[in-house]
Formats: C-alpha cells, structure tokens, sequence
C-alpha cells in the first residue's frame, strides 16, 4: 500500500520568503531560472564580482564560501539555505542549523561528502560497493607506500578535497607522475576496468518522497578527466540500471539525504555497480533534462529542498548533452565560434553560461541535444562536438 504525502506548503511564491544560494556559478545560473519561473525570491553569494549568477538573480552578495563570517552572515538573511557546491564553510552552516535555519542539503552530510576520505569510509561502513582504497595525509606517506610495495602502477589519485571538474583526480602510471603530485591529503583507488561509467541522479524531501531520474552513460575526455557526453537512457542492459538505481537509492537512504543528489558509479567488466562520488546538487549528468525530462533537474532540487511535491522524472525523449569546454591554446573574451552552425541542426539547444572570459578545458556551456532515436542523437552530438569551437578573440 502506497503512503500518502501530505504537504503543507508556505508562501514562497511571490512573496516576501527569501531563498539563499551558496556558489553563483552556472548551477545557479540554471537554478534561478526555476525560481524565476516560480517567482521565488533568490540571494546569493559568492566571491567574484563577474560570476554567472551576479547580475540575474534579486539579490547578490560578494563573500568567500570558506569563510565563517561571510556564510554565516549570509545565512542570516534568507528563509532557506542551499548549496550549487561542496566547498562552503560548514562550522558557519552548523551554527545556522542550530538557530534553526533549514539548510538543504544537511551540514552533516556535506561533511561526509566534502572529504573524499570520509566518503569512501561512509560507503565502506554501509556495504554500499565501492573500489578498494587507501588514505594518505600527505604525499611523503603515498610515497613510502610505493617504496614498500603496499601500492603500485597504476593507480588513481585523488585530492581529498576541493577537486572539480577532473581538477584534483590523475591516473598515476609511473614514477614521473608520483613525483609531480601535490603535498595534500588524497585517496588513491585501484584503478577498475569498467565497461560505463554511470550516473544517477536522486531526488527526496523532507517528508521522505523519493524518486529517481534514468540511469545516464558519461563519456569522458580522455585528457582533461571531464564529461564530454551525457547520454540519457544509458545503452546499457535493465538489470544493470535497476541495480545502478537501487544502489543510488541505498546512498541516500543512508544519508538520510534531502536534496538532489547525484551518485556517479562504475559498470565492471562483470557488470558490478562501483561507487564512484557523490554531488549533493544539481550536477553535470543531469543537464540534459532541461529539454528532455518532464521534470528538469533544477526545478527538482527546489521541489526536494522546498519539501514540494516531487516532479515526474522520466524522460519525454532521448536527450544527449555535450560540455563546451574551453579550446587548449586559447584565453581570453569567449567567441563561440559556429555557433549559427548548430542552431540549424533540428533538437538542438546550446546554453551558455555567461563566463565572458575562456582558458583550456573551462566549461563555459554545453548543448543539448534530444532526438526520438538515442543513436540519432549519438550521431547529432558528435557532429555538434566538432562544429562548434570555445576560442578567444584574436
């Protein structure tokens, strides 16, 4: 028998409730245009005077995510607290909680998910499968490991902190590459030949109503560690998603998790799900639902974290989105150069992120692209890849 939800839902509609965001960047950029939509009033705060989100939502602040003083008092001011990334200062966020601001995703689990450490230690404690790991405080000790055959090549490795976007993670293959890693505390993982690396992205709120977007396929630059493609359904067997699906269930049950998170896994060769990491957020992998779900994934964090009824997460076609990244050889004030090219192309749909400057690799957008045949929208998306450039002015 299904339990009935019973929301009771306050005025945050055109009205004088005030939603904070941490980090305004372009996970906010996209969150503000739901609460727009919604009319919600939004604040956020972030450290650069020219982030993505500074000159569209109702209220911007300039401050430091790690410092105290700058979090906490910013918490002050809204109704809601909420997060578009990890690194915010969490002794700020739990003195919030104990005044008693709502804070979504909860502080404790932010603490277990900033470490990439406590994360793998939280897996390991919860039977959730996960590759084999080691915990080092600096580099010295990874090194003394190497030396004393506890470790070796290859291997990856994993800054325990504050890494994004393939920044903070290198497959280490010899000891040139050993020797040019920072002094920071890090994992190391072996390193799991796998068939997909996949993700699922889940939704709950506080009243415990759950669902799941579909199992998506990620498809990685080979050298910048970062998605090139996010394919939604993945191109994998219904037994494989079903048990990728309750695995990501498992994760946030666990955490007793409200929010949107999204669990990043391993296929294996013998189609075992692996945990990679988490996102306590909004996150790449789920981009694509901007044009091909009911429910868009940012629209789906305000439901979870506004104790909403939650959206209907299928998808009303296959959707593929390509990451614009940065051109290598080329900084400075952004050109999309080919731009008009793609817009010709039917079921296509760039965003851009409203970075005015490029360097190698950054994200500065990314198009969507959804067609009714998967391998359709494959073969578009490659097409688009190579059309469209990030360069800089000449």
């Amino acid at each position: 028998m299904e339990t009935e939800h019973i929301f009771i839902v306050k005025n945050y509609f055109s009205s004088d409730f005030k939603l904070g965001i941490l980090g305004g960047g372009q996970l906010g950029r996209m969150l503000l245009a739901e609460t727009q939509k919604l009319d919600i009033y939004t604040t956020i705060l972030d450290s650069s005077t020219n982030a993505p989100c500074a000159e569209i939502c109702n209220k911007f602040v300039v401050g430091n995510l790690l410092d105290f003083d700058a979090v906490y008092n910013f918490g002050k001011t809204v109704d809601v607290l909420t997060i578009e990334i990890e690194n915010v200062n969490l002794d700020a966020l739990d003195k919030l909680e104990e005044e008693g601001l709502t804070i979504y995703p909860k502080p404790k689990d932010l603490r277990v998910i900033q470490s990439k450490a406590r994360q793998k230690n939280f897996y390991i404690d919860n039977q959730i499968p996960t590759a084999d790991f080691s915990h080092y405080a600096y580099l010295e000790e990874l090194k003394h490991s190497y030396e004393n055959n506890i470790i070796d090549f290859p291997f990856v490795w994993k800054a325990a902190r504050f890494g994004y976007d393939g920044n903070g993670v290198k497959i280490v293959r010899n000891i040139e590459d050993l020797e040019s890693l920072p002094n920071v505390e890090c994992i190391t993982e072996k390193l799991i030949p796998f068939k997909n690396e996949l993700a699922v992205i889940v939704a709950r709120n506080a009243d415990g109503e759950t669902n799941t977007y579909p199992v998506v396929e990620m498809e990685f630059h080979p050298e910048a560690n970062q998605v090139e493609y996010v394919i939604c359904p993945a191109r994998i067997d219904f037994k494989v998603a079903e048990k990728a699906r309750e695995i990501a269930l498992k994760v946030v049950s666990k955490l007793d998790f409200v929010g949107l998170l999204a669990v990043e896994m391993f296929q294996t060769k013998k189609d075992d799900i692996l945990v990679n990491e988490v996102a306590p957020r909004p996150h790449n992998s789920g981009h694509y639902s901007i044009e091909a779900s009911y429910t868009n994934q940012f629209e789906q964090h305000l439901r979870s974290i506004l104790n909403l009824p939650l959206g209907n997460t299928e998808s009303k076609v296959a959707g593929i989105m390509v990451n614009l990244v940065g051109e290598e050889g080329f900084s400075g004030d952004v050109v999309y150069e080919k731009i008009e090219d793609i817009l010709k192309i039917e079921g296509v749909t760039p965003h851009i992120y409203g970075k005015k400057e490029t360097r190698p690799f950054r994200k500065m957008g990314h198009v969507t692209i959804v067609n009714k045949d998967i391998d359709k929208a494959r073969e578009i998306a490659q097409k688009v890849k190579e059309t469209i450039k990030v360069i800089s002015k000449q």
